[in-house]
């Protein structure tokens, strides 16, 4: 728009719009969308500094350049049957008639009429012809637009190709005046008022608002113009509707509605852009939401193991404590039964009672335990093999399924996860062909007796309690072969037997406690410890996975945000216009 016909406040709030629109064309520039859609935008924004430009466009043979001729009185652009228009012809004031042809898509014509001189006007090839390539420069153009004059003919008004390049024009937000040329065809105010109503309608159901309806013969314009009868030229032109539309432009369409128009236009490309680029997020988050629920069905899994490991071992643990608490009970009932005066010449044979103690007490209890903890070694390795066939299981179905997907939603982004999901899985499934139970059960028995050894508990005899029975049997104490040869069996039994008896096992109760906590805590120690190495190997298998769904879940919704940002900024934009115009 050109500043000197602007107040101080419009050429402001022009100045400030050119900033806001550069920043979000840089914005929306990041979001990789089509270059030739951000290029519009560019267009849109630099058309801020010219006139106000109409665009007239619809099917090839409607009438487009015959309609202009008529506005400017003038064959100045070439009319026929066939699609003449082959480019975009850009009308604008000059003293006199020239023509320049700036390349194969683009023309600029002079004409001195007084219309020109407040806004331009583009003359755009036919859509729906044989050339494909005019239809595309018709497309390219039309955002660029302050208003859009679109042209059907009376003979066969509002085709269904008409109605789909109306749609695509209403993607832009663009400002859009039905004019129905031919006019002249129709018999009667009642056909002219069917093809009104018909035309009016259908373009509501598309624009979502009724538009200005023009009925215009070009021909009798045209006619007009070369009559030399004033009386004739008027009578033609206002039964041609051109005078009609010619008011719409020069006074309806007055300085602050050509200045609304003019600010909007840019608003609505941005916000085409902006749209697609927010639809385009939405696809993709939603397309995410597969990767969402996989990574935290991986994620449960491990959780999953390691809950059930923590809640199972408490209970195999107390199986190998029972198997303590068993033996400690047969050891008491041994000394209860064997350390009594009745039995003291027993109790001098220390070998024998030795043997009788490892016989009834010790029995097979190293081998008990070394069952139970087999049992657990066992159980470690099934839990840890089930949760990795799991995974597997799952990251296959995620691989199958997002080959499906892949042709429907090729982009870097489901490019990149494709690789991702059939490297993990790739490498889990490895993991699970490789893994040997039985050389995992071994390696971790091997580990697990050099825990348990490494706490002395099986130094000597089961579990290192041989020893202190024979140090309990042989302690001056209980010198059982001095009471018996001094002959003081009967006063120094009554005595000391019951008294080494109660030490004996208040020692072996302390030993045995030392025992199972020790061991206890051990095994404890040394499971928890396997089983966190399990988990954190398979974290980490599943990491890049894992880690790309994170980082596309923070930039998607980032990009959202951003997104929703230009959306404000364009509505307050366009709030402002509203009160500027008022």
């Amino acid at each position: 728009m050109r500043e000197g016909f602007l107040s101080n406040e419009e050429i402001l709030f022009l100045q400030k719009e050119k900033r806001s629109l550069n920043d979000m064309h840089t914005t929306l520039s990041k979001f990789n969308l089509p270059g030739e859609d951000l290029e519009k935008l560019r267009s849109a924004i630099d058309q801020l500094d010219e006139l106000f430009l109409i665009v007239a466009a619809g099917e090839f043979n409607a009438g487009k350049s015959a309609l202009i001729n008529a506005l400017l009185g003038d064959r100045v652009l070439e009319e026929g049957v066939t699609p003449t228009t082959a480019r975009v012809t850009l009308l604008r004031w000059g003293e006199s008639f020239n023509q320049t042809v700036v390349d194969e898509g683009f023309a600029i014509v002079t004409h001195p009429l007084a219309l020109l001189k407040e806004l331009n006007i583009v003359d755009s090839p036919g859509t729906n012809a044989i050339n494909r390539q005019h239809e595309r420069l018709t497309s390219d153009y039309v955002p660029r637009s302050d208003l859009v004059l679109f042209v059907t003919s009376a003979d066969r008004p509002m085709t269904q190709s008409e109605r789909v390049f109306l749609e695509g024009i209403l993607t832009w937000g663009k400002k859009i005046t039905m004019v129905v040329n031919k006019a002249d065809i129709l018999e009667g105010d009642e056909a002219k008022t069917q093809v009104r109503d018909f035309v009016s309608s259908n373009a509501e159901l598309i624009l979502g608002y009724k538009p200005e309806v023009f009925l215009v013969s070009a021909r009798l314009a045209q006619k007009a113009h070369k009559s030399d009868d004033l009386a004739e030229v008027e009578r033609l032109r206002n039964e041609s509707g051109v005078v009609e539309l010619e008011n719409y432009i020069t006074k309806t369409l007055d300085n602050k509605t050509r200045l609304e128009l003019k600010l909007r236009n840019p608003i609505g490309v941005a916000l085409s852009l902006q749209k697609t680029g927010a639809e385009r997020i939405e696809v993709q988050i939603s397309d995410l939401q597969q990767d969402v629920r996989l990574t935290g069905e991986l994620e449960g899994m491990v959780e999953n193991y390691r809950k059930e490991l923590d809640e199972e071992l408490p209970p195999r643990l107390a199986e190998v404590e029972n198997i303590l608490i068993n033996y400690e009970n047969r050891g008491n009932d041994f000394f209860e039964r064997t350390m009594k005066l009745t039995n003291i010449f027993n109790l001098a044979k220390t070998d024998q009672v030795k043997e009788q103690f490892k016989e009834e007490v010790q029995g097979d209890v190293s081998i008990a335990i070394d069952g139970k903890v087999r049992n657990m070694i066992d159980w470690l390795v099934d839990k840890d093999l089930n949760v990795w066939y799991q995974v597997a299981a799952s990251l296959e179905r995620r691989q199958e399924q997002a080959k499906r997907e892949l042709p429907s939603s090729e982009s870097p982004q489901s490019e990149r996860r494709q690789d991702l999901i059939e490297n993990v899985s790739q490498t889990i499934r490895l993991i699970v062909n490789r893994y040997d139970r039985k050389q995992e059960a071994e390696k971790l028995g091997d580990y697990v007796q050099e825990s348990v050894a490494q706490t002395a508990l099986f130094g000597i005899g089961a579990l290192g309690v041989g020893a202190m029975v024979a140090t309990i049997l042989t302690t001056k104490a209980l010198d059982v072969t001095g009471i018996v040869t001094a002959g003081t069996l009967a006063f120094l039994g009554l005595f000391v037997i019951p008294y080494k008896r109660k030490k004996a096992k208040e020692d072996f109760a302390v030993k045995m406690k030392e025992i199972r906590t020790n061991l206890k805590e051990t095994l404890a120690k040394t499971f928890n410890r396997e089983a966190d190495t399990a988990a954190k190997r398979l974290a980490v298998n599943i990491s890049p996975y894992v880690d790309y769904v994170r980082e596309e879940q923070e930039r998607l919704g980032s990009d959202r945000e951003t997104l929703q940002g230009v959306r404000s900024q364009l509505d307050a934009l366009s709030d402002e216009i509203g009160r500027l115009v008022e």
